[in-house]
């Protein structure tokens, strides 16, 4: 999994409010900087010397007077915070100045967070708004905005995402899992794939390559081999070859070995070696690995592995089962597909 020092200081951050969309907004654990008539401090808590609060705190009324900017509205910070935020029931939020900048059409938002059971600290997110209202920046990071964020990545994936896949044909719940064979995390999260195609039949999970070949030397030459296994074995194929190398991964740590671990991979997958190592030296192989790259590169995906559900980013290494499966419901009750049976 690769995290670059930016990253990994964004996530440390949103710990406070335990799992979120990934990089959604910015988070301090105190107010701003900003003059007292713009942005009220946050509710303070003194620490508690017995047990911690378990009441919902209680936020400052807002002063109508740190809502200076034309856009966006607050109706449409509060749908797209309910969009990314809506699977956490316990979760809540106020929003608290939406201030105008020097910035023509650039707005800056302010939101108290909190946790209605009362055990985690209340917070402050910020994020800054751009002229299109399409689009936030969070930090150093620039994420899709509005009352329905994740339609446009979800039709960009719905056309170009062209991997292996499980499940159903229709695309009304699709799940694309960009992974790196050689990366350590993407080997754990595959029995939560498994479980997602068992707890989500009617959802089809498509398997995107995105070797990181900086970190994993491996990873481009595995992902080939995949690309052509589906191509001569079909997807039934490739999620056999899938399950094999992810298996013998320690065998990727060198060229013979990745040989070896990619070779016993394909026979496993009922194909021949030869005629799967001719395929790769094919252009084209490579290049539809590239083309799967561009694509996670055009989506701001950061790590392997990152799930996207119907066009939400979710980084899914490390995160337990039940918080990715309660998203996927969540997210799919939003676009209003019918829940599994």
């Amino acid at each position: 999994m690769i995290r670059p020092s930016v990253f990994v200081a964004s996530v440390a951050a949103l710990a406070a409010l335990s799992f979120t969309t990934p990089r959604v907004v910015a988070q301090e654990s105190a107010p701003p900087s900003a003059p007292a008539h713009e942005v009220p401090p946050a509710p303070q808590q003194a620490e508690p010397a017995a047990p911690a609060p378990t009441t919902a705190p209680v936020f400052p009324t807002p002063d109508p007077k740190n809502f200076t900017a034309s856009s966006p509205t607050v109706d449409t910070v509060n749908q797209f915070l309910q969009a990314s935020w809506g699977y956490d029931p316990n979760r809540m939020w106020q929003v608290q100045a939406i201030l105008a900048t020097p910035a023509e059409g650039v707005s800056k938002v302010v939101i108290f967070v909190g946790d209605k059971t009362g055990k985690q600290k209340p917070a402050v997110v910020q994020f800054i708004t751009l002229p299109d209202g399409k689009y936030i920046v969070a930090g150093n990071d620039v994420l899709p905005f509005g009352a329905h964020p994740f339609e446009a990545v979800r039709a960009k994936l719905q056309a170009q995402a062209d991997g292996p896949y499980r499940g159903s044909a229709e695309k009304n719940l699709e799940l694309v899992e960009f992974a790196d064979f050689e990366c350590p995390h993407c080997k754990e999260v595959q029995a939560n794939m498994d479980k997602l195609a068992v707890d989500f039949p009617n959802a089809r999970i498509v398997f995107q390559n995105y070797p990181l070949e900086r970190i994993h030397p491996q990873a481009q030459r595995a992902a080939e081999y995949g690309v052509c296994v589906d191509k001569l074995g079909g997807s039934t194929a490739f999620f056999q070859f899938a399950s094999a190398v992810f298996e013998g991964q320690e065998g990727l740590a060198t060229y013979d070995g990745a040989t070896l671990t990619l070779n016993s991979a394909v026979t496993k997958a009922g194909l021949t070696p030869a005629k799967v190592e001719a395929c790769v030296a094919d252009p084209a192989t490579k290049a539809k690995v590239e083309a799967s790259v561009k694509l996670a590169q055009s989506l701001g995906i950061i790590e392997t592995p990152t799930l996207m559900v119907n066009g939400r980013q979710l980084p899914i290494g490390g995160t337990d089962y039940a918080t990715i499966k309660k998203v996927v419901e969540y997210q799919e009750k939003l676009d209003g597909v019918p829940p599994s049976k």
